[in-house]
């Protein structure tokens, strides 16, 4: 009798620690701008692609072993393409285009990552045998297929894509293009129909799943006077008829598909706008009835899961740096990436150690034209960066110091005029730059410090300078941070140097310090 009490009292035990340690992920799954995902399982490590667009290098892969935490592991590509736009150079630009949504898998002991880009107009597909070290093979094809999802089916490889219109392409078995001779074929005429008669956004961002012989596309739409809402159809064939249906309409929390856990859990990741910090995943519980996903908790986005707790997002999404070139990418962190592609002859680790050296090569009259702005995401609720910058190698004409970088930005910097080295803010509240402070700077060395408000969507950021990195002064016109289309991308910060006079200049800076407020 007595070990008959003791085994239950050790039952009873394991399942409230069971319990206690399953239960603490909240939603958010990552407060920062992480969207289009895409994850699969191998074994039980957990691997997810997301759209960076023109930022380089680009198509992020992070890695996790419970679903809540992940962590920066690669990036498929340096540069996309070299071309004016990626360049940033000739006065054109790439923002809110260069990839976009990825489609991740893995197939026979070997990963496939997709993208596409309306900047070539093509469709990329790359592959490795080892998704964390590469190295990757690549293939590119025109046309760019828009939101598609890669699909290995019996022997041959398929795109799912489209908006409205779903279509099914077969490629060729090396991945080289549309398979020769054939022609893609209509999969479902009018996705976008199941979500009712005031479509708005048609049916996109296709993800295709085979589960138990019957095949799931999710796709995101959005009716009008509505939410962003995840659509459904399952078929018994991959070429259909698919049957449709409403799979979530809460919160505007869409657009993903589905992951099962080892333990035979199974989840939906999707994502949701979130105003300035940009699009954020979430984690919604799935379970199956009558041959469907069914998703949420009585078809809400839960608050919390029975997931491992949420650990912080430093370092694996965000991290300070101390610029002592032991990162993975030419001594940079993961967690960086330039905005559009670097000009590697002017920035370096090396030139003077302990530094990122950012030279100018060229006159530019703003920052968002800029090359070797190093950036890296802000994070919700609330989060600053510092950073200390070495002056005395500028330039009269350059401009140098910290960013916000969205079309309306704002930046807290240092300006080398004739008469000598100002302080500034400069912030884009309307539709032009505004200059709110002009202090004179009598040393050559300057503390700046960017923080950001994004509780309840509040969209706020201030800008504060320190002569010592002690007593801090917050001075300037505060920003309205606002997420806009053509960006397409969630608030970073930015570390920058440009010359609007004379090239040669150049600011070092001795480290990038990330807080979570």
């Amino acid at each position: 009798m007595k070990n008959l009490v003791f085994y239950l009292c050790v039952v009873l035990l394991n399942g409230l620690f069971h319990f206690s340690a399953h239960s603490q992920a909240t939603n958010p799954i990552i407060f920062a701008d992480v969207p289009d995902p895409s994850i699969i399982r191998v074994g039980k490590t957990y691997y997810m692609s997301s759209t960076t667009m023109h930022m380089s290098p680009g198509l992020p892969i992070m890695k996790s072993t419970d679903l809540v935490n992940w962590k920066m592991v690669t990036y498929v590509y340096d540069t996309l393409a070299n071309t004016d736009q990626l360049n940033l150079t000739h006065g054109k630009n790439d923002y809110g285009r260069g990839s976009w949504a990825s489609s991740l898998r893995y197939h026979e002991g070997r990963f496939y990552v997709s993208t596409f880009s309306g900047t070539t107009n093509k469709t990329y597909i790359y592959s490795t045998k080892d998704i964390e070290k590469g190295p990757w093979k690549r293939s590119a094809f025109s046309p760019a297929l828009h939101d598609h999802s890669l699909f290995f089916e019996k022997g041959r490889v398929f795109m799912v894509y489209g908006a409205g219109k779903i279509m099914l392409a077969e490629l060729n078995t090396d991945l080289s293009g549309i398979k020769t001779g054939s022609s893609p074929q209509v999969l479902i005429e009018n996705a976008t129909q199941v979500a009712g008669d005031n479509p708005g956004l048609p049916a996109e961002g296709s993800q295709l799943f085979k589960v138990k012989d019957k095949y799931y596309l999710f796709n995101i739409t959005w009716p009008k006077n509505s939410m962003r809402t995840v659509i459904i159809h399952k078929a018994d064939k991959l070429m259909g008829p698919y049957t449709g249906k409403i799979g979530l309409q809460d919160k505007g929390v869409a657009q993903g598909g589905l992951i099962s856990t080892p333990e035979g859990e199974w989840f939906s990741y999707l994502f949701r706008d979130y105003g300035a910090v940009g699009r954020i995943p979430y984690l919604v519980p799935v379970k199956w009835e009558q041959g469907w996903p069914v998703l949420g908790v009585n078809s809400k986005v839960p608050d919390t899961l029975q997931l491992a707790k949420n650990q912080s997002l430093i370092p694996g999404i965000v991290d300070s740096d101390n610029f002592d070139g032991e990162g993975a990418w030419k001594g940079l962190k993961k967690v960086w990436q330039w905005n559009h592609n670097p000009d590697d002859a002017n920035w370096s680790l090396t030139k003077r150690k302990g530094y990122l050296t950012i030279q100018t090569s060229r006159i530019d009259s703003s920052v968002l034209s800029a090359r070797n702005t190093l950036t890296q995401r802000t994070v919700g609720p609330a989060s600053s960066a510092e950073t200390s910058i070495d002056l005395k190698n500028m330039k009269i004409g350059d401009c140098t110091g910290m960013l916000l970088l969205q079309k309306k930005y704002g930046w807290i910097g240092v300006k080398s005029l004739k008469e000598g080295l100002f302080i500034v803010v400069t912030t884009v509240n309307d539709n032009q730059p505004i200059e709110s402070i002009k202090i004179p700077l009598n040393q050559q060395k300057i503390y700046l410090k960017v923080s950001c408000d994004f509780k309840d969507r509040h969209d706020l950021a201030s800008f504060a300078y320190s002569l010592d990195g002690k007593s801090w002064n917050t001075v300037g016109e505060k920003l309205k941070m606002a997420y806009t289309l053509p960006h397409f991308m969630g608030y970073r910060f930015g570390l920058f140097n440009y010359a609007t006079e004379q090239i040669g200049g150049y600011a070092d800076f001795d480290y990038f310090h990330i807080r979570l407020d």
